[in-house]
């Protein structure tokens, strides 16, 4: 089982703290994408500012590896755990196997199912999928009433997808100014999304809107619709995710909206949730904490406290003193 261990010898050397008494803590990471990579980076960030070591492991969406990794961290006795799971099913087995085993835990992404078990969690860090939807459904309605949609989606059991889709699908059919005309499973694989949109266009399926689950695939996708001579005329790309390669795609108009969510700064603010408690500093459990969803747009992208990066940046702090002053000590 491969792992990587982040030392912070240097630390605390410097604060005078004892290796003995620096508290380790457990990262499931659920594959090599790079929202996943990005959540790790700041939980590790959030760390190395306390003072403390995570051990990493990656379930490669493979979920026997996943309950693997979860009970080797337990074997290991980390003093908490977070888990970001590809499944449903993984939060709620780790909820119930830490607890057995007195770890703390926190989960990201799960948009609070877990909590929906009664399972003894900590705190659940997400985004508000549901807003994201809704918000989503009425920016088009605004900006291109009357044109059909078309949507590439991420892996479609992914509880954020389903979420979204929960939202994005009545808000439309509610608002009446536009209508979903396809809906497919990109996998958040950027060579199945252009596939499945080349799949699209040549259908001969009338829609000029198309939906994007993350900039990754739509860039993929805009790429495809530029060599077609499609994008913007008539077919316009909308995404969600606030990733850096949206940046350059909404500066340059070839994409039109996202939603800015920073995985990273969701590790960081999953990392100050559980390192509190850990330190017993808070006893709560069961926390939904949703982090801000800022709208991405020509005129946000180069405001950071609106178009968040998702890179170790000083702005998470500032927004972590602005939206969870609760945990500002603990830096």
């Amino acid at each position: 089982m491969r792992k990587f261990v982040l030392p912070m010898v240097a630390f605390a050397l410097l604060t005078g703290a004892a290796w003995s008494a620096q508290k380790v803590y457990g990262y499931v990471t659920p594959g090599p994408d790079t929202w996943y990579k990005m959540d790790v980076e700041g939980f590790v960030f959030g760390a190395e500012k306390a003072g403390a070591k995570v051990i990493v492991l990656n379930s490669d969406y493979d979920v026997e590896k996943e309950i693997a990794n979860i009970d080797s961290l337990i074997t290991q006795g980390v003093d908490g755990m977070c888990v970001f799971t590809f499944n449903e099913g993984g939060a709620n087995i780790a909820a119930r196997k830490c607890a057995e085993a007195g770890i703390p835990l926190v989960v990201t992404d799960n948009v609070g199912q877990v909590l929906l078990q009664h399972k003894s969690v900590v705190a659940c860090i997400d985004f508000d999928w549901d807003a994201m939807g809704r918000e989503t459904a009425k920016w088009i309605a605004d900006n291109y009433p009357g044109e059909h949609i078309a949507m590439v989606m991420g892996l479609f059991e992914h509880i954020p997808v389903q979420m979204f889709r929960a939202a994005f699908e009545p808000a439309v059919e509610k608002l009446g100014k536009n209508t979903i005309v396809a809906i497919r499973d990109g996998k958040y694989n950027p060579d199945v999304a252009v596939t499945q949109a080349q799949d699209l266009v040549e259908s001969g399926l009338d829609f000029s809107v198309l939906f994007a689950f993350n900039e990754d695939m739509a860039a993929g996708i805009i790429r495809m619709l530029k060599s077609r001579d499609l994008l913007n005329n008539p077919i316009k790309v909308v995404a969600e995710n606030g990733s850096p390669v949206g940046v350059p795609l909404l500066k340059d108009g070839s994409l039109k909206f996202t939603f800015s969510t920073s995985p990273g700064w969701e590790g960081f603010i999953s990392f100050l949730a559980l390192h509190e408690h850990v330190l017993g500093n808070n006893d709560k459990l069961a926390q939904q904490i949703m982090l801000p969803i800022t709208p991405g747009t020509l005129e946000t992208v180069g405001d950071k406290t609106k178009y968040i990066p998702w890179e170790i940046d000083p702005v998470w702090i500032e927004l972590t003193k602005q939206y969870f002053p609760q945990y500002t000590g603990l830096y």
